[in-house]
């Protein structure tokens, strides 16, 4: 059986309640109920023990919970999926921003775009865009974040015929180290932009990614 280790970080109790009170979704702490299931990643070998899990519903919380990481000197990681091979979503005696609750998508079928909130997993995405005859290069596991997948590149069944993951990123909003929400794209924030295709998710909190979606019919693999 494992041994349950606590946390090192020494944080005042008015400082947690104070940002657990700005935030809609749940905040845990070591022995808090659903702190054993939230820390888990996919990556089973990896057993960091953060000291606290901001699980953000919206780009509200993410500010509030990058403000409170900042003011605090406390590192500060990322999960979307949670399917970081080195376990790159979560932290020893940090604080991880958890997206998984935001899972809000939008698909123009006319434009043949769609939007993505952070917390969504491809297969997620695919199930969105599939009535539509729509599609954009993703990865190979359904249950891949799509934060992750595309900050670093994003190859898949479709990336021979349509290039990467971050050639069909059309923009992105996010929430920078300052607390300030930006819009990246061709157009604002161009060098942002630039950054953030291929360069992970070291620039900022990524809330949303806008893709273009292509008509796709039949994929043939073997």
């Amino acid at each position: 059986m494992m041994e349950q280790q606590q946390t090192t970080v020494a944080l005042e109790e008015t400082a947690v309640q104070e940002l657990a009170s700005h935030l809609r979704g749940a905040l845990l702490r070591p022995g808090d109920a659903g702190y054993e299931q939230a820390l888990r990643v996919y990556n089973g070998m990896i057993d960091k023990r953060p000291a606290l899990i901001a699980h953000c519903v919206d780009v509200a919380d993410v500010i509030a919970a990058v403000n409170f990481a900042r003011e605090h000197e406390l590192t500060l990681a990322v999960r979307g999926g949670g399917h970081s091979g080195p376990g790159l979503g979560t932290c020893d005696d940090g604080l991880v921003i958890d997206l998984s609750g935001m899972k809000g998508m939008r698909v123009d079928p006319s434009a043949r775009t769609v939007r993505v909130e952070g917390g969504c997993t491809w297969g997620e995405v695919d199930h969105a865009t599939h009535p539509f005859g729509l599609a954009t290069p993703s990865g190979f596991i359904s249950t891949t974040g799509v934060g992750g997948l595309t900050l670093g590149g994003g190859i898949g069944y479709l990336s021979r015929t349509l290039g990467l993951t971050i050639d069909n990123l059309l923009g992105v909003d996010m929430v920078l180290a300052d607390g300030s929400f930006v819009t990246a794209s061709a157009e604002e924030h161009a060098d942002l932009f630039w950054a953030v295709r291929g360069g992970g998710g070291n620039f900022g909190v990524v809330t949303s990614f806008l893709f273009q979606l292509h008509p796709i019919s039949t994929v043939y693999g073997g």
